[in-house]
């Protein structure tokens, strides 16, 4: 069946694969009035989160701490198992799923700094995707590579021939990916929230990794829109929407695939960009208040303590968790005053012991901060 968003075509080993029309799509996509109070909607989120993240005293740390939690998230959906407290534990400790959230981390962060001399493209996409499955799980598939061979999505162990959808074949996705790329470039009418919702649906569709597609096909959205400059700093995150829609999300993308349906994905994706982008402007205002309460409180203490304290509180917005030992190293002081301006913390509410049964080598996590971070990474 041929319809908007392409083919199914026959292959000589009995399978059929998909092969994409380009974008835009044809007939073109019908912007109706709904579509449009969602695109107005997006619009004004993004606008917001954008806006509240450049009043931040810090926003550089408030982007650094969401990368990580949306580097979670999308590798959660992937069915990694790693909680947001493990992905901020030094590396050496971490274990091998918190590893694997920390290579995003790495790739975002690589993609952010490339972008300033290498525009958006095929050859960026590989570069960072070869950081992403650099080591861990998928580290053998060829990290960097377009895919050389068939691939299929599909229950985990599962054939070609019960696979739930086979990407286009190795021709057919070289040449849609190439279009693709133009597509990045087109100047249309199209707004660009639409363009980026066609092209991530586009990119999951050609799936051109051996592994590693979804968390890639994520990361395009931000790095698109950013490079758009249409967010300052590289902010927006859908992974927790498509988490929490997971059975939509997957179903929307294969109604594009089976039935041409682009209205209906596109409208979901605009839901997604006004539902993360009001939340997130939220959390940014809940950690700004928490901040001036508890600078509020540290300065209540005496001048020594309230000075070496704010050197504390300043490095748990950094990491959230931390030691007697990196108290001292912090605040420059003896192991014994380092114990006492723990004591200080705690009573304060910003330190709460990890583990009160422990009696040695304790660690101690500012809670507050990270009940706003945790928000379902759960």
């Amino acid at each position: 069946m041929d319809h908007r968003a392409g083919r199914y075509i026959q292959q000589p080993t009995g399978y059929k694969s998909f092969k994409p029309h380009p974008l835009p799509p044809i007939p073109e996509l019908k912007i109706d009035a709904e579509m449009l109070t969602l695109l107005s909607k997006a619009d004004r989120a993004l606008g917001r989160l954008d806006g509240v993240t450049q009043t931040l005293p810090n926003p550089d740390l408030f982007v650094s701490m969401y990368v990580k939690k949306e580097a979670l998230l999308s590798s959660q959906i992937e069915g990694t198992q790693a909680s947001l407290i493990e992905v901020l534990e030094a590396e050496e400790v971490q274990t091998s799923d918190a590893r694997e959230v920390t290579n995003y981390v790495k790739a975002i962060n690589y993609g952010i700094e490339r972008m300033s001399d290498l525009p958006l493209s095929l050859r960026l996409i590989c570069e960072i995707h070869e950081q992403l499955l650099s080591s861990g799980r998928g580290s053998e598939y060829s990290p960097g590579e377009f895919r050389h061979t068939q691939n299929w999505i599909g229950p985990t162990g599962c054939s070609l021939s019960d696979a739930v959808y086979i990407p286009p074949c190795v021709d057919d996705m070289k040449e849609a990916l190439g279009k693709l790329e133009n597509y990045f470039y087109m100047e249309d009418d199209v707004p660009p929230l639409i363009k980026i919702a066609l092209i991530h649906s586009q990119f999951e569709t050609i799936h051109p990794f051996v592994d590693g597609n979804g968390r890639m096909g994520r990361l395009l959205i931000t790095f698109w829109l950013y490079q758009q400059d249409i967010l300052h700093k590289p902010l927006l995150y859908l992974s927790y929407y498509f988490k929490r829609n997971k059975a939509e999300y997957y179903d929307k993308l294969m109604a594009v695939r089976n039935n041409g349906e682009w209205e209906q994905w596109v409208k979901f994706f605009l839901r997604g960009i006004i539902e993360i982008s009001t939340e997130s402007t939220e959390s940014a205002k809940k950690i700004d208040a928490l901040r001036l309460e508890k600078v509020e409180a540290i300065d209540a203490l005496s001048n020594a303590s309230s000075i070496n304290a704010r050197r504390i509180l300043d490095a748990l917005f950094v990491t959230p968790k931390i030691t007697r030992r990196r108290v001292a190293e912090i605040a420059e002081v003896s192991d014994p005053t380092a114990g006492t301006l723990i004591h200080q913390l705690e009573e304060i509410g910003i330190l709460v012991d990890e583990d009160p049964t422990r009696k040695r080598n304790k660690t101690y996590v500012f809670k507050e901060y990270m009940d706003i971070l945790e928000v379902g990474t759960e």
